[in-house]
């Protein structure tokens, strides 16, 4: 008889178990799809915010940018950004004292696309002095890789994330 209650004992605690683990990968997948859909949700406003977290200059090594409030904000009206410059500058360009990624401009062409992985921004801003094509990749977590190319910089790219716009 002592027998037959440990075996029940041993299915039971191992059949609750099961349930348990299951009931946590739905709720994973739940969390999963909740989350992905605030992200779309926020690309689509065309209203969000990269914050760079490591930059990887074309040729050179990373830097860590981490706590530095290095970012780019976007809106369906204006594009700003304030992000930092490592890499090659061209001829007969002006360089002020400020030598980052600073500029600010109405975006063109402003396209959010949806791919197996996440998603896919890409738009174009002309300011005074140039034109900067950005294209950002953004995982279905919120985290970006952002890539900047310019008629007078060489190509940089960033990682970070997105979040809602302040």
């Amino acid at each position: 008889m002592k027998k037959y209650i440990l075996i029940f004992a041993a299915l039971f605690t191992f059949g609750f178990a099961s349930v348990q683990a299951q009931n946590k990968i739905s709720k994973n997948k739940l969390s999963i799809s909740a989350e992905q859909n605030s992200i779309e949700a926020l690309l689509n406003s065309k209203n969000f915010e990269f914050i760079a977290n490591t930059a990887y200059p074309t040729g050179g090594t990373s830097k860590n940018l981490v706590g530095s409030d290095y970012a780019i904000i976007f809106s369906p009206k204006m594009v700003k950004s304030h992000l930092p410059f490592y890499g090659r500058a061209y001829s007969g360009m002006n360089m002020s004292k400020d030598k980052g990624m600073r500029f600010s401009g109405k975006p063109q062409d402003f396209k959010v696309e949806n791919n197996d992985k996440g998603y896919h921004v890409q738009t174009k801003v002309e300011d005074d002095n140039d034109t900067f094509s950005i294209s950002i990749s953004v995982s279905n977590s919120g985290y970006a890789t952002l890539t900047i190319s310019s008629n007078n910089r060489g190509t940089i790219s960033y990682y970070g994330e997105i979040i809602s716009a302040k």
